[in-house]
C-alpha cells in the first residue's frame, strides 16, 4: 500500500520538489495550493500524482507533509492544522529561516515529528511554471532536527536527498543555520538591493559587465518572501551587516588614503581568503 507525501505550496521550490520526488519509494505525491491557476498547471503537467486546494483534507492520514510556503504561512499552517496530523507523521519545511519555524513547530502534538529542512537551491524566478526536477542536483540539503526527532525520519530525508539529486545532507542547529545563512544568503541579497538603489543604476545600462550582473542578479527577488526572511532573522542579519559595514569602511579608508602598498596588502589578504574558501575540503557546517 502506498504512503502519502503531501507538499503544501506548489511554487518554484514546492513544484520542483514534487517533480524531483516522482517515483520516490512507495509514496503518492499530493500537491496542495490555494491558487487555481497553479493547481490547473500542476494537473495539466503531471507535477504531482494528485492536487487539491483542501489542505486540511490532504494532511489527514499523510505520512509526510512538506511545507513549501512563505515563512509566516508555515507558522500559520502549523497552528491551524496541528490537530490534523496523524501520530507518527513527519512534518518538514523548505524555509530559509529555521529558529522561528522550529519554535512554531512546538505547537504540534506529541507523536508528530518535525524536522527543519532547507534545500540550498533556487533561482531568481518564482512560480510553478519555473519549476524543474533538476533544481536540487548537486546542492546541499540542510536538516535541523529536534532532540526528539526519530532516526527513521532523518534517514527518510537522507534517502529523499539521494533520490532528488542532492550532493549531500548536512545536519546543524537552527541557530547555526540562521547565523550562517544570514551571511551567505540574506546579506548578499541586501548588498544586491543596495547596489540597485544607486542613482547611477539606469545610467550604467549598456556598460554592465558580468561582475555587475552577478552581484545584482538576486535583487529581482520575491518581496513578500524576503520581507519575512529578513524580519524573522533580524538579529543575525543585522550582526552580519554591522561586520560588513565595518569591512567596507576599512576598504574606503585605505582607498581614500592613496597608500597603494596598504591597499595591495588588504586586497591580497581578502583575495587569498576567497581562494582558500574554494579549496577542496570539508564543509564548515559539518
Amino acid at each position: 500500500m502506498s504512503k502519502k507525501f503531501v507538499i503544501v505550496g506548489l511554487g518554484l521550490i514546492g513544484g520542483s520538489m514534487a517533480m524531483a520526488l516522482k517515483g520516490f519509494e512507495d509514496f503518492t505525491i499530493v500537491g496542495v495550493d490555494v491558487s487555481q491557476p497553479t493547481l490547473r498547471y500542476a494537473r495539466e503537467h503531471g507535477i504531482c500524482d494528485s492536487v487539491t486546494e483542501n489542505a486540511g483534507e490532504a494532511v489527514e492520514g499523510a505520512d509526510v507533509v512538506m511545507l513549501a510556503c512563505h515563512p509566516q504561512g508555515i507558522l500559520d499552517f502549523l497552528e491551524e492544522h496541528k490537530n490534523r496530523f496523524k501520530p507518527g507523521c513527519l512534518v518538514t519545511d523548505v524555509c530559509g529561516v529555521k529558529a522561528a519555524i522550529l519554535e512554531g513547530a512546538k505547537c504540534l502534538p506529541e507523536g508528530v515529528d518535525f524536522i527543519g529542512c532547507h534545500p540550498m537551491a533556487g533561482t531568481e524566478f518564482s512560480g510553478i511554471q519555473n519549476a524543474f526536477p533538476e533544481m536540487f542536483r548537486d546542492s546541499h540539503l540542510i536538516l535541523t532536527p529536534r532532540e526528539e526527532s526519530t532516526p527513521d525520519h532523518i534517514a527518510l530525508l537522507e534517502r529523499l536527498a539521494v533520490h532528488a539529486g542532492f550532493r549531500d545532507v548536512i545536519q546543524t542547529t537552527p541557530e547555526q543555520h540562521d547565523a550562517i545563512l544570514a551571511y551567505t544568503s540574506q546579506m548578499m541579497h541586501v548588498i544586491a538591493l543596495s547596489v540597485c538603489d544607486d542613482p547611477n543604476l539606469f545610467v550604467c545600462k549598456g556598460f554592465e559587465g558580468s561582475s555587475f550582473r552577478g552581484c545584482t542578479r538576486v535583487a529581482a527577488l520575491d518581496v513578500g518572501l524576503w520581507t519575512q526572511l529578513f524580519s524573522l532573522n533580524a538579529p543575525a542579519l543585522t550582526a552580519c551587516l554591522d561586520t560588513f559595514i565595518a569591512h567596507l569602511q576599512d576598504y574606503r579608508a585605505v582607498i581614500a588614503s592613496g597608500d597603494r602598498e596598504k591597499l595591495r596588502e588588504k586586497l591580497t589578504f581578502s583575495s587569498d581568503r576567497k581562494r582558500q574558501m574554494n579549496l577542496p575540503g570539508p564543509d564548515l557546517l559539518n
